[in-house]
């Protein structure tokens, strides 16, 4: 099969319908053999009914119904384990994104030799409210994951070898960081596609400002697991170290003290009484501390068993 699109959905009941006769003109146009895996995250309006229906005229439509809402991530990570496509393609339901877009993309993938492509909506439809924030976490987001040349980590316009999606893991909130994700990997070809930018037509959008925040945590934990991850005691280790040393070399200072006090006949403050034995007491607790969760994370696998499994509700093949 050449072509897997992934649409990620939630409450898109009204946009499905044009969504799909647009990819399948495309398809068609080019002969592509291709397949549509709508994953509806929980909708609580007529989405997975549409689906359905969609299916009935469609076999190349597919779709996945989770039970509840789970987030853009899961929805992802679900799709990329069914997709069948050598080019796997992922875009938003709300029309935002334009299956125009699929050719060049894919050709990109195949032709061109990369791993991953994202898309740049260099000329947006947003307000300013969202724009101006969506520059600052994209410029940060190029600085702490090296990739320099992507203007638009976020954009759900992306084609991917097939390779990539089934060897990288999507959760919690970590679709804005796919390209981070890949490059872990080792898929280290990452390029761009200026590409166009539509305004919504129907629905409203389902993201607010707190993404944002919650988008750097995100990156610094992201940042913080592909750096440290599998060598936890290099950070910890070194941090107790350093807290370790500094309280030892307060406690030599409140010995010194002491000694140099006795040694001169001289009324000697009760160790108690210097702030160095409180530095000293305090630094070598914390030290130590650090280098027990150095330990630990050394033993503990950051992988959870069951962290990527979702209840599905009902889902067509």
């Amino acid at each position: 099969m050449d072509i897997s699109v992934i649409v990620p959905l939630y409450n898109e009941a009204e946009s499905l319908p044009e969504l799909e006769a647009w990819i399948s003109r495309v398809m068609k146009a080019y002969a592509y053999s291709y397949e549509i895996i709508f994953v509806n995250d929980g909708s609580t309006d007529n989405s997975w009914q549409t689906i359905l229906d969609l299916r009935e005229k469609n076999p190349n439509v597919k779709g996945v119904c989770f039970r509840r809402n789970y987030g853009k991530s899961p929805a992802l990570n679900v799709g990329f384990e069914r997709a069948l496509g050598d080019v796997v393609i992922t875009m938003d339901a709300d029309l935002q994104d334009s299956p125009d877009e699929i050719p060049e993309l894919y050709k990109m993938i195949v032709d061109d030799g990369y791993d991953l492509v994202s898309g740049w909506k260099q000329k947006r439809y947003d307000p300013l409210s969202k724009t101006i924030p969506t520059k600052l976490f994209n410029a940060t987001a190029r600085r702490v994951s090296g990739i320099p040349n992507l203007h638009d980590f976020n954009c759900g316009l992306k084609a991917y070898r097939r390779d990539v999606v089934k060897n990288i893991e999507v959760y919690g909130e970590m679709h804005r960081y796919i390209p981070y994700l890949a490059k872990n990997a080792g898929f280290a070809r990452i390029g761009e596609k200026v590409v166009h930018h539509q305004a919504r037509k129907y629905g409203k959008t389902k993201f607010g400002l707190n993404r944002f925040v919650n988008g750097y945590l995100d990156l610094l934990s992201l940042w913080f697991v592909s750096t440290f991850g599998k060598k936890p005691m290099h950070i910890f280790g070194f941090l107790g170290t350093i807290m370790f040393l500094i309280g030892f070399c307060a406690a030599i200072a409140v010995g010194a003290i002491k000694l140099c006090a006795l040694w001169a006949h001289e009324p000697a403050r009760l160790v108690t009484d210097t702030p160095w034995f409180y530095i000293a007491l305090t630094m070598m607790i914390l030290g130590s501390q650090f280098f027990l969760t150095g330990f630990i994370g050394e033993l503990i696998s950051r992988n959870s068993a069951d962290r990527n499994s979702y209840q599905i509700k009902d889902e067509i093949d």
